[in-house]
């Protein structure tokens, strides 16, 4: 049976032949070109990890039913008193609880989006955050927040539809004013960088699976996690650029390099320093703030971490 992608492709080539018979006359309609524009934006990237337009937008719906609860359970569980100890006034409470609204407005809009499409929404599922006090809740927010800036980000390239791409960029810029609030929050520089990292869905997903417990039947994603990776027992999820650090995970044997992803690392977005089991790796040079590692079989000299390669990850380090 003929793939879509091929059969778009003669449907295209069919239009352009008789547009090019009738130079008198627009050579394709509206609806042509739309068509066409939706064949030429085909992503070889999401076709390689078996992803369509509704895929990529259950995935998101995924992250924000994750966000959404995350700050459901923490406001429940935490009163307002524990943030104002945190050093928090009225007005960044009231900011911080505006979050979490966004976020469940959030998967509103992404449930509308994929029910039109006449498919069934990915649910709520049941979840472990951890939680253990106001600073630890305010702490892991700010991992989620900079988590669901690079879901987007890295999301952009692989949509085929348009109408797709605003919608997703629309929450993008909402997401990362949330990024930056929650870091000026938690006194930590408002802008690390001049750019954010992208990460691909499975590196996503594999920072995400943590904090899922179960999900209701027909609500997991096609997604595997990649092997856990975390510092070595004793060892801080900090760290300076220069410095050796000590690294485990039950894949570590297959790895040879460290991969540390950042904005505005080089082109590619990855620095890659080489991994020894025994000893670890060194930080490289010229990295700041929010930092994903990973344990990698090839430290590419263009910078480009893929998933073909990961080990073991991501990790979130931070580094000063």
């Amino acid at each position: 049976m003929p793939s879509i992608k091929s059969t778009l492709t003669a449907l295209v080539a069919g239009f352009a032949a008789v547009a090019s018979a009738l130079p008198a006359v627009p050579k394709l309609t509206a609806s042509q070109m739309k068509m066409f524009e939706h064949a030429k934006r085909q992503n070889a990237a999401a076709q390689a990890l078996g992803l369509t337009d509704i895929d990529i937008l259950q995935f998101a719906l995924t992250l924000e039913w994750l966000e959404a609860t995350f700050y459901q359970e923490g406001f429940a569980r935490f009163p307002a008193s524990d943030f104002q100890a945190l050093g928090l006034d009225q007005r960044q409470i009231e900011d911080l609880l505006k979050i979490g609204k966004t976020e469940e407005e959030h998967v509103v809009l992404l449930q509308s989006a994929i029910a039109q499409a006449g498919i069934k929404p990915v649910q709520q599922c049941q979840y472990n955050f951890g939680f253990t006090d106001a600073a630890s809740m305010v702490a892991t927010a700010a991992v989620l927040e900079n988590v669901g800036v690079s879901a987007y980000l890295a999301a952009a390239p692989l949509v085929a539809d348009g109408s797709i791409l605003a919608t997703a960029g629309s929450i993008l810029t909402v997401e990362a004013r949330h990024q930056t609030f929650v870091r000026t929050a938690s006194k930590a520089i408002a802008v690390p960088s001049a750019f954010d990292a992208p990460l691909s869905p499975k590196q996503i997903f594999s920072l995400a699976a943590p904090f899922i417990a179960s999900c209701p039947e027909g609500s997991n994603l096609i997604l595997t996690a990649f092997p856990t990776l975390s510092m070595a027992p004793g060892a801080q999820a900090t760290a300076v650029a220069g410095a050796s650090i000590q690294l485990q995970s039950d894949a570590a044997a297959g790895a040879t390099h460290c991969a540390f992803t950042a904005g505005g690392v080089i082109p590619g977005g990855t620095a890659f320093t080489p991994f020894d089991p025994a000893t670890g790796c060194v930080v490289p040079q010229g990295l700041s703030g929010l930092v994903y590692v990973n344990l990698a079989s090839a430290g590419p000299l263009d910078g480009k971490l893929t998933d073909d390669i990961i080990v073991a990850g991501p990790m979130v380090m931070q580094v000063s």
